[in-house]
């Protein structure tokens, strides 16, 4: 219950137009800040270097420059015109090619066609450039078109590209199956976002139930899935159904976030697993961060320390 209520909370707080332009702000003003510890920082360089470091530490990365829901087609062309800067930004740097984005921040919401060209865009350049592209799920709303989008741009070959499944959605074990008869490359969460009881499962153990079932299936006959999640339970889930199948490491990936379960991250390279870590970056870090808090209340301690050692 207080899981269920931290995370409609932090929802809230994610849609305030006031509380994003006050973070803006002030969220990101020193290297100390308290978002710094999710967020590599505002601009692509930033991202660059917190980038190496993670690389430095045995691990695979991919960037995240952040954004959604854009309004009109200036702003879904200046968001790809951005992430082909990011592409430049990183052939440059020498970093692993790898990016995720979101629909909605290419114009999703404006209408089908506009996303899906300026996702061709990308996905052009990308590939010249040997990139791989993840494709972010977002909430319910975009679950069927998006899909829709990654099947259709697949099948006209653009095929170094992925996307991400939501155990909490009641729907992904059959869109597990469809994406799987493609052959794409599916990363696995539980789902970040506040969805009806009637399309997804209303309690942690029903959301987790399906996580195994989905990551069990997904080792076992999927193209080199991404298990991404901090949770240790169904860390060592996946663990023991690799161990017993006798599936070998190099046959899958772990995948967290920036700044989250360091210590967890490092173990499971020092084991011998691949881990990627997900390094989000740019102005539009408000509401990403806001869903990150409401996702693990765990980490709303750690901000409240941040503020108060900043006061």
């Amino acid at each position: 219950m207080l899981d269920t209520l931290s995370k409609s909370l932090f929802h809230l707080l994610a849609a305030s137009d006031g509380l994003k332009r006050l973070a803006s702000t002030y969220g990101m003003r020193s290297p100390e800040s308290f978002a710094r510890r999710f967020i590599a920082g505002e601009s692509v360089h930033e991202a660059i270097e917190a980038a190496r470091q993670v690389q430095a530490r045995g691990m695979l990365v991919s960037l995240d420059l952040l954004g959604e829901s854009v309004a009109s087609h200036t702003e879904a062309a200046k968001a790809t015109r951005e992430y082909l800067q990011v592409i430049d930004e990183i052939i440059d740097a020498g970093v692993e090619r790898n990016i995720s984005l979101k629909l909605t921040q290419l114009g999703l919401e404006i209408d089908r066609a506009t996303a899906t060209d300026n996702l061709r865009r990308i996905l052009d350049v990308a590939g010249r450039h040997e990139f791989f592209v993840r494709i972010d799920m977002e909430n319910s709303p975009f679950t069927e078109v998006t899909l829709d989008i990654f099947e259709t741009l697949w099948q006209l070959g653009y095929c170094s590209a992925g996307v991400v499944l939501q155990s909490a959605l009641k729907r992904s074990e059959q869109d597990m199956q469809r994406m799987m008869r493609l052959g794409a490359r599916i990363r696995l969460v539980k789902g970040a976002y506040k969805e009806s009881r009637s399309i997804a499962y209303a309690s942690k153990s029903d959301v987790d139930a399906a996580y195994v079932r989905m990551m069990r299936v997904l080792l076992t006959d999927a193209t080199y899935p991404a298990i991404a999640t901090h949770d240790p339970a169904m860390i060592e889930a996946t663990r023991a159904w690799a161990q017993e199948r006798q599936i070998p490491p190099e046959r899958f990936e772990f995948q967290m976030l920036f700044g989250i379960r360091r210590d967890l991250q490092q173990s499971l390279v020092d084991e011998g697993y691949r881990v990627r870590v997900y390094i989000p970056f740019g102005r539009e870090w408000f509401p990403y961060f806001m869903r990150r808090l409401g996702e693990r209340p765990a980490n709303v301690g750690f901000v409240v320390r941040g503020i108060l050692s900043e006061g």
